[in-house]
C-alpha cells in the first residue's frame, strides 16, 4: 500500500486504489521495521483491467435512512462500462434495472420473483419492539422503494387496536419529514390489523381468512415476524403452521432472541420449530449481524491480501471483542434480571463477531458456506471455565448525576438481593491450527464509562527490537459503534529532526471517508434479507446449539452457587479484576496512544 499524495484513490465507487507509475515514495525504516503488520506482505498484480461496475453516486446529503435511499431516483445510478478510466461513460439505469441488479448482485435470489404479492405479518403488533423497530423499519424500506411493489402489512396482537392507533404509536420513531407525508399515507394504506389470542386456533383461522382477502392474497408469499416474548412462541408457531401458511407462495418465519435460556431450552425450541418448518423457512434474527462493520469483517478479511499472512497465531497476540453501554437497566431491570449480561450480549452478539474474526475463508458467500465455517469455529471452543471469567454488578456513584447515582439493585423492578451480573469478561480459546493459544477476550457491560462496540486485534511484538523498547504493539480496530471506523495503530518516525518512533494510525472513519452515505439500520438490512431469501446473517440451528454448549455449564454454575458479582461504580471501566485477567492472558495496555482527528487540524 502506498501513502504518497500522487497515489490517492479515485472518488469512491469509481475505481480501486491505483498507484501512479510516477510514484517514487519510499517508506522510512521505522515504518518497515517497527510494525509487525509490515512483515510478509506481497504486492498484488495490477494489470490495469477494468470490469463493469455498478455505481451509486450520492449527489446530496439530504438522503434519508440508508445508502439505497437515492435509488428512488434512477438518474442517481449509473453503469460504467469503459475499459479504462480515461474513456469512462455514464449511462443512467432505469428503476427496474437498479433494483434488479441490486437483488441479483447482493442476493442472487430466484425466489424473489415467484409472486408479485408479499404479506408481512407482525405478530405482537402492539408491543414495544413492533412500535420502535419493526414498523419504522418497514416504513423506511417502503419509502425507499426496496420492497416488492405489492407488499401488504398485517398486524396481529391481543389488544383491540386500529391502524390509526398503530400509526400514532409508531410515528415518533419513524423519522418522517414533511415531504414524505403522502408516501407515509400510502404506507399505512397498505396496513391492516387483526386482534386475537395467541393460543386461539379460531383467531388464526380468522387471520388466514383476512390474508386471503387482501389483493392477490391467495398467491402471496408470507413473512411472519415474531415480535413476541418467548413464552408464546410454541402456541403462535403451531397456529401459524396449521392455519396461516400460504399454499402457493413461500412462507418465512422470523424469530427474535432470546433463543432459549440454556442448551436444553434452546434445543427444545429448535426441535419444536423444526417439527413445523424447514430450516430454510426459519430466520433467527440477531440484529448485530446487520451492523455495517460486522458485515464488513468478511470483506476486510477475505478481500485484502495484506491481512492473510498475519491473521493467525504467529502474528496475533490476542483478540478483544467489546460491547459497552454507558447506561444502566433504566427501569427494565426486571426483564434483564431473568437473562443477565452473558445471555443478553456475550452468548450471541460477541460470539457472532468472534466467529467472523476466527473462521476460515468459506467456499463462497452463500449462506450455508458462511455458516458452515462459523460452526467449525464454535466446535473448536471448549466450554468457558469459571477461572477465565470476571462478573460485575454496578452500584451508584455518589458523586454522579441523575441515573448515575443509582445502582442495579436500586431499580425497583429488580428482585432484592439479586446477584445477576451486569458486567462480564470471559476468555475463550479456539483450539485449531490457526488460533491455538490465542486468547479471545469477550467484554460487555452496562453503566460503563462509554458507549462502544469494537473488535480489536493486538499483534505480537516486533522480534529483534532495535528501538530500545520504544515501540508499542500494532493493533487493528474495527469499531462497530458509534462512528463506524477501521483503523490500524502503528509506529512511525516522529516528525522533525528526531529519529525515534511514535504511535500513530491509518484511519478509515466512515463519516469522513463516506460523507454523503447514510448507513441503513441493522433491521433494514436483515428484513430485506428475509424478503430476498438470504440467510447469511441469520443464526442456524447447529450454530445456536454450539453457542449454548460453550456457555451453559458456566451459567448453571453461576445460578446454582449464586456467585456474587464484583461491585463496580456507575460510569467506570468495570471491575479492576477484569483488567487484571485481560493482562494476565496477554493483552497489553500501554495508555500512550492519543488519537488526533485529522479533519480538525
Amino acid at each position: 500500500m502506498c501513502f504518497c499524495s500522487t497515489c490517492q484513490p479515485l472518488p469512491i465507487g469509481l475505481s480501486d486504489e491505483h498507484p501512479s507509475p510516477s510514484c517514487s515514495f519510499l517508506a522510512p525504516p521505522i515504518l518497515l521495521f517497527c510494525n509487525s503488520l509490515a512483515g510478509d506482505v506481497t504486492t498484488p498484480n495490477r494489470d490495469g483491467k477494468w470490469s463493469e461496475r455498478w455505481v451509486h453516486i450520492t449527489r446530496t446529503t439530504q438522503t434519508v435512512g440508508n445508502p439505497f435511499s437515492a435509488l428512488g431516483n434512477p438518474s442517481n445510478v449509473y453503469r460504467f462500462t469503459s475499459a479504462s478510466p480515461e474513456k469512462m461513460s455514464a449511462l443512467p439505469l432505469s428503476r427496474s434495472e437498479v433494483f434488479g441488479e441490486l437483488r441479483k448482485e447482493l442476493y442472487e435470489d430466484e425466489e424473489f420473483h415467484q409472486s408479485d404479492v408479499h404479506i408481512f405479518i407482525i405478530m405482537g403488533a402492539s408491543g414495544d419492539l413492533a412500535k420502535k423497530k419493526i414498523y419504522p423499519t418497514l416504513w423506511w424500506l417502503f419509502r425507499d422503494g426496496l420492497l416488492p411493489e405489492q407488499t401488504y402489512f398485517v398486524g396481529f396482537a391481543r389488544s383491540d387496536l386500529t391502524v390509526d392507533a398503530i400509526r400514532t404509536a409508531c410515528l415518533p420513531h419513524m423519522k418522517v419529514v414533511d415531504t414524505e407525508v403522502d408516501r407515509l399515507s400510502a404506507f399505512f394504506s397498505r396496513n391492516t390489523y387483526v386482534s386475537g389470542k395467541y393460543g386461539d386456533e379460531a383467531a388464526f383461522s380468522n387471520l388466514h381468512s383476512h390474508l386471503l382477502s387482501l389483493p392477490g392474497g391467495a398467491d402471496a408469499n408470507r413473512l411472519f415476524y415474531l415480535a413476541l416474548p418467548p413464552t408464546v412462541y410454541h402456541d403462535v408457531t403451531k397456529n401459524i403452521r396449521h392455519h396461516c401458511m400460504s399454499t402457493k407462495g413461500w412462507n418465512r418465519v422470523i424469530v427474535e432472541k432470546p433463543f432459549g435460556h440454556d442448551l436444553q431450552s434452546s434445543e427444545e425450541l429448535s426441535n419444536h420449530l423444526s417439527s413445523l418448518f424447514t430450516e430454510d423457512q426459519i430466520y433467527r434474527i440477531d440484529h448485530y449481524l446487520g451492523k455495517e462493520m460486522v458485515q464488513n469483517l468478511m470483506v476486510l478479511r477475505f478481500g485484502n491480501r495484506i491481512f492473510g499472512p498475519i491473521w493467525n497465531r504467529d502474528s496475533v497476540a490476542c483478540v478483544v471483542l467489546t460491547f459497552k453501554e454507558p447506561f444502566g437497566t433504566q427501569g427494565r431491570g426486571g426483564y434483564f434480571d431473568d437473562f443477565g449480561i452473558i445471555r443478553d450480549v456475550m452468548q450471541n452478539h460477541l460470539l457472532q463477531m468472534l466467529c467472523l474474526v476466527a473462521m476460515e475463508k468459506p467456499a463462497s458467500t452463500s449462506s450455508d458456506d458462511v455458516r458452515d465455517e462459523k460452526v467449525k469455529v464454535l466446535k473448536c471452543i471448549a466450554p468457558v471455565s469459571p477461572s477465565d471469567v470476571v462478573l460485575g454488578q454496578y452500584v451508584g456513584d455518589p458523586e454522579g448525576e441523575g441515573e448515575a447515582k443509582l445502582g442495579y439493585l436500586d431499580d425497583p423492578t429488580v428482585p432484592k438481593g439479586s446477584t445477576q451480573a451486569t458486567f462480564a469478561t470471559a476468555v475463550l480459546y479456539v483450539r485449531n491450527e490457526r488460533w491455538d493459544g490465542v486468547p479471545f477476550i469477550l467484554r460487555c457491560g452496562k453503566a460503563l464509562n462509554e458507549r462502544k462496540a469494537e473488535v480489536r486485534l493486538q499483534f505480537t511484538d516486533v522480534p529483534g527490537d532495535i528501538f530500545s523498547g520504544q515501540c508499542r504493539r500494532n493493533e487493528l480496530v474495527v469499531r462497530v459503534q458509534p462512528n463506524e471506523a477501521i483503523y490500524a495503530k502503528m509506529m512511525s518516525k516522529k516528525p522533525g529532526v528526531y529519529f525515534s518512533p511514535e504511535e500513530t494510525e491509518l484511519d478509515l472513519t466512515y463519516r469522513s471517508r463516506y460523507k454523503d452515505v447514510k448507513l441503513p439500520d441493522a433491521y433494514e438490512r436483515l428484513i430485506l434479507d428475509v424478503f430476498c431469501g438470504s440467510q447469511m446473517h441469520f443464526v442456524r440451528s447447529d450454530e445456536l446449539r454450539e453457542a449454548w454448549r460453550i456457555f451453559t455449564p458456566l451459567l448453571h454454575q453461576i445460578e446454582k452457587e449464586k456467585i456474587p458479582p464484583i461491585k463496580y461504580k456507575y460510569g467506570s471501566r468495570g471491575p479492576s479484576e477484569a483488567d487484571e485477567l485481560v493482562q494476565k492472558v496477554g493483552f497489553r495496555y500501554e495508555g500512550t496512544y492519543k488519537w488526533v482527528n485529522p479533519h480538525k487540524l
